[in-house]
């Protein structure tokens, strides 16, 4: 049975099992490759991306859960790439290998969209489920915390 996705503001249908893990919908099916797999359990972080505004493991979403509800991956956080927290990534030059670059941007984006003025608890606590392996982690708390400051949105895009 097909279903209705919302994806980056875009509805579309994809026809495959409800049960498939959203992430190889987001990736094979609908080609956006930004939402890396990195252990395909919920625990790295690797894959997150924002459905309904929260930060979800799309490796252990069901497609057919987020089906109604809208979802956004690291291509639809900013058409221009200047999200005010894609900004301060780079500019304090967080990525080191990058490859779990794209979960951290969307989950600081949902603890920003619902806490605009994060702590460093808090900030901890919203990161605490997205691992790097080449240690960033105080560059990550440097860059929430610059684009709370410039103001990231209340709402993802």
């Amino acid at each position: 049975m097909p279903l209705k996705l919302t994806v980056n503001n875009v509805v579309t249908t994809v026809d495959v099992p409800p049960d498939t893990p959203l992430l190889w919908v987001l990736r094979d099916v609908l080609n956006f490759k930004g939402t890396k797999y990195g252990c395909g359990m919920g625990v790295c972080g690797a894959c997150t991306v924002l459905l309904g505004g929260q930060a979800v493991r799309s490796c252990m979403t069901h497609v057919s859960a987020a089906a109604g509800e809208p979802i956004t991956t690291i291509e639809g956080l900013s058409p221009d790439g200047l999200h005010p927290v894609q900004v301060a990534w780079e500019a304090v030059d967080v990525p080191q290998c990058g490859y779990c670059q794209a979960g951290q941007i969307m989950s600081a984006a949902a603890l920003l969209q619902h806490t605009p003025h994060p702590t460093d608890a808090e900030i901890d606590t919203a990161m605490s489920g997205n691992l790097c392996r080449c240690g960033t982690y105080p560059r990550i708390r440097q860059a929430i915390h610059e684009a709370a400051a410039a103001g990231a949105p209340a709402r993802a895009k």
